[in-house]
């Protein structure tokens, strides 16, 4: 019926619109239906004769929806995205009720319920004078049905209509896109595309009480990621294979269709360059083939990977070093040494491994994962596909029995080694060898691998001689310290050559559950911090004064207020990382026997060294930062002319680490400190990641410093946090950000002030703590502005968008807001 209708609605000028509502003002008109459809609506949605009028019938929404929430919603989802402009008439937004004894259409014209106070808030007369009585029905009586009340709960329906209202006015294609019906299987499910310019919307509406399936099987999605348009979480890729999608009772989905960019589809797999060998596939490490893949196909297929660090820089050469041969049932694997020269900096050694698909594993490959496909490759008159071979799984079979057996594969260049820890049998004997295992799609630098939920490998991309500070940490916080906050160290594979250093080449741990990182956690409590906040605007103005010191506050000294709007939980989870932040340096630094681990003192020369070494970055980052003023938005201009005008300020800022010699010591740190590197297993934190800040070389990463500067990094990430919802904003009006801004600071200081505080009530006596507060905050301090200037550089390469962020957080340190 939706359809038909739509279909018989006449055409209109290009500049109108329709006018859309769920309710025709004072009564639900049905002069239009047939005599039979109106008695079906009578008897379904007024059996009450008193709530019929002429031909339709005076009721609210929620009374005609039986005030079923997922119904309201699910009415007003169409409301917004069909065609046209949507009226909403009073009372509807708070799913308010009617009184349809009154005589009339003044069933549904009763006072507005602003209030639970006298007359509903809307008149502080005698109720006997009001035109029209209040609701005083049990179930939508004002004093339970309110905008007051509601507005104090972001869980409300008049939260849910402010979030939809804000979400319509994001997106031209619900006000002047196409609209298109897609044909399926399934009439219980309405699907259709609104489509304006460059966004295209896919909306699926279940208007069957019960759950359905519905199969997207167009030809034109191919390749396209489906994004929910109010949590963000993107679903997987559809392909040319029906993509089937489950939907609850009266439930919907709103999805905004974005291209993958690693998308293969049929128009761009002629893209895919080619290559041809002679006899066997491994020929083409070999010869002329090898000089295509080196100077036309792999600098092309390296930039367009998210784990190669080289993206930003221009390569001079790139040449295969080395090629390592590891079994497989199908075929071989080649581990693929190759090193990349650069016109700017030293070099580097990145791996991959390459293997050869044809027929349906090549038809998999292409539909299931197109970002590994290097080159199609013909052998002889076979034709196939030259791709990652971590994408096999006789690959990450041979990684993993390699460990787990001590295997070692000698081979002409040198040998590659199977290293298990004493930690490995116990795992093994809980969780057996694997069956299974999958690559997590979140790789950064390196390719994460998950065997059976037991066992998690990290196979490395980017390769350095010597020492790896991960195994390295790995191996003594597991074995040596024993320290349970840490996901332990089971088993690591080398690359062995009698003329060099062993190389790292992955390394395997056992596998935590958890409810994802830290990052995630946090996002989702500045969200509802945010609709708390939002949901009491009325009486909250703008926010507590802020301490002066992050040192000034702790989780008691936090105003009533803020512990409220925050969450007593949440609050209690930042102490607890604070504490296992703590306990991770006092871990880190109870070797002083172990020439690798055992604290050192601050010298004089070593504070000189530091100042010099942030110094010199924050004079490259503000070169950097005036050249490339005029790309910035216009709104962090100002910010960022500030910063370049206050230069003097920000040295003087960081010259007081020269002020006077330092009582505290060095020690080995995680050096890479954030809330991404923490898993949340929903009652305790297990840090991960111990390679430290990957640019840095391997050796640098392994130097001892002062464990302030991961809890200065930790701090930031607090102030990224606060700030990444409001830049983001998915599930916020555009109207409400700028109010939050104030609120996001305290946010952030009433949290860096929690974790701090638990911090240092952990590693009290620790010698790598200096013991004058005055020293702590000249540190402490000198590390937020190192790390916040190195932010800058970061978002200035990476992510231009965001360096209001870091620009905030310098003013603020430089300003002597702590």
């Amino acid at each position: 019926p939706i359809i038909d209708i739509l279909e018989q609605t006449p055409p209109i000028p290009e500049g109108c619109q329709w006018g859309l509502f769920l309710r025709n003002h004072d009564e639900l008109t049905l002069e239009m239906v047939t005599d039979e459809e109106r008695d079906y609506m009578y008897r379904v949605y007024a059996r009450d004769p008193r709530a019929r009028i002429n031909l339709g019938i005076r009721r609210r929404l929620a009374p005609l929806m039986g005030n079923d929430r997922r119904k309201i919603e699910l009415m007003n989802v169409l409301l917004f995205t069909l065609p046209g402009t949507p009226i909403l008439y009073y009372g509807d937004e708070i799913g308010m009720g009617d009184n349809y004894y009154l005589g009339d259409r003044d069933g549904v014209r009763t006072p507005m319920q602003w209030s639970p106070d006298r007359n509903a808030g809307f008149s502080m007369s005698n109720p006997q004078r009001l035109f029209l009585p209040v609701i005083i029905d049990p179930e939508y009586h004002f004093e339970a049905v309110s905008v007051e009340t509601q507005a104090r709960n972001p869980a409300s329906l008049l939260w849910w209509m402010r979030r939809m209202i804000a979400l319509r006015r994001q997106f031209k294609a619900f006000g002047r896109g196409s609209i298109e019906f897609l044909t399926q299987d399934n009439p219980k499910v309405l699907v259709f595309v609104r489509r304006c310019e460059e966004e295209t919307i896919l909306v699926l509406i279940n208007l069957s009480r019960f759950s359905q399936a519905v199969e997207i099987n167009h030809p034109r999605f191919a390749g396209f990621v489906p994004e929910d348009m109010f949590s963000r979480n993107r679903f997987p890729v559809l392909r040319e294979s029906p993509y089937v999608i489950l939907l609850g009772g009266h439930d919907y989905h709103l999805l905004l269709m974005r291209r993958e960019a690693a998308a293969v589809t049929r128009k761009e797999e002629v893209l895919v360059p080619e290559i041809s060998v002679e006899h066997r596939w491994e020929d083409v490490l070999e010869g002329k083939p090898l000089e295509r893949l080196e100077q036309a196909i792999l600098p092309d297929y390296l930039k367009k990977r998210r784990w190669f660090g080289g993206k930003g820089r221009t390569i001079n050469r790139l040449s295969v070093t080395d090629s390592l041969p590891v079994a497989d049932g199908e075929a071989t694997v080649f581990l693929v040494f190759i090193e990349v020269a650069y016109a700017e900096g030293g070099a580097e050694i990145v791996l991959l491994p390459m293997h050869f698909a044809v027929q349906e594993s090549a038809r998999h490959l292409l539909e299931e994962s197109p970002q590994s496909i290097i080159a199609r490759l013909r052998v002889g008159t076979k034709e196939g596909l030259l791709y990652d071979g971590v994408h096999s799984w006789g690959l990450r079979e041979a990684l993993f029995e390699t460990i787990a057996r001590g295997k070692t594969i000698r081979m002409k260049g040198g040998e590659l080694v199977g290293r298990r820890n004493r930690a490995f049998r116990n795992f093994l004997a809980g969780a057996g060898m694997p069956e299974a295992s999958q690559i997590l799609k979140a790789e950064q630098t390196n390719t994460a691998i998950v065997y059976d939920h037991s066992f998690f490998l990290k196979l490395y991309r980017r390769l350095e001689e010597g020492v790896n500070p991960e195994a390295e940490m790995g191996r003594f916080l597991t074995e040596d310290i024993r320290f349970a906050g840490v996901a332990p160290l089971i088993g690591t594979l080398e690359y062995r050559r009698t003329v060099a250093e062993p190389v790292d080449i992955a390394l395997l741990q056992g596998y935590i559950p958890s409810h994802g990182d830290a990052w995630t956690f946090t996002l989702d409590e500045v969200t509802r911090y945010f609709d708390r906040v939002l949901s009491r605007t009325g009486a909250l103005r703008e926010p507590p004064p802020l301490p002066l010191s992050l040192f000034d506050l702790d989780f008691a000294a936090a105003p009533p207020l803020m512990q409220e709007l925050i969450g007593g939980f949440f609050l209690e989870m930042v102490a607890l990382l604070g504490r296992r932040s703590g306990e991770l340096h006092l871990a880190l630094a109870s070797r002083p026997q172990d020439p690798a681990f055992s604290p050192e003192p601050f010298s004089l020369l070593y504070q000189r060294s530091v100042y010099q070494s942030m110094r010199s970055l924050a004079r490259q980052v503000l070169v950097r930062l005036e050249r490339n003023l005029q790309r910035l938005a216009p709104e962090a201009r100002p910010e960022a002319q500030w910063l370049l005008a206050s230069e003097q300020e920000v040295l003087q800022r960081l010259r007081r680490f020269l002020d006077r010699k330092f009582a505290a010591m060095k020690i080995r740190i995680h050096g890479d400190y954030h809330l991404g590197q923490v898993l949340y297993t929903g009652k305790d934190f297990i840090i991960i990641d111990f390679e430290g800040e990957p640019a840095r070389a391997m050796s640098e990463r392994r130097i001892k410093r002062s464990p302030l500067r991961d809890v200065a990094g930790m701090i930031r990430s607090f102030h990224y946090a606060a700030h990444a919802v409001l830049l983001q904003h998915g599930q916020l009006r555009s109207e409400d950000v700028p109010a939050l801004g104030e609120w996001a600071e305290a946010w952030y200081r009433h949290v860096s002030g929690v974790f701090l505080h638990a911090y240092l009530g952990t590693v009290a006596s620790a010698s790598f703590v200096p013991a004058e507060r005055h020293d702590l905050e000249i540190m402490l301090e000198a590390f937020l502005l190192d790390k916040a200037v190195y932010e800058l550089g970061y978002e200035l390469d990476n992510r231009p968008d965001w360096v209001g962020v870091p620009l905030r957080g310098i003013r603020e340190l430089v300003e002597g807001q702590r």
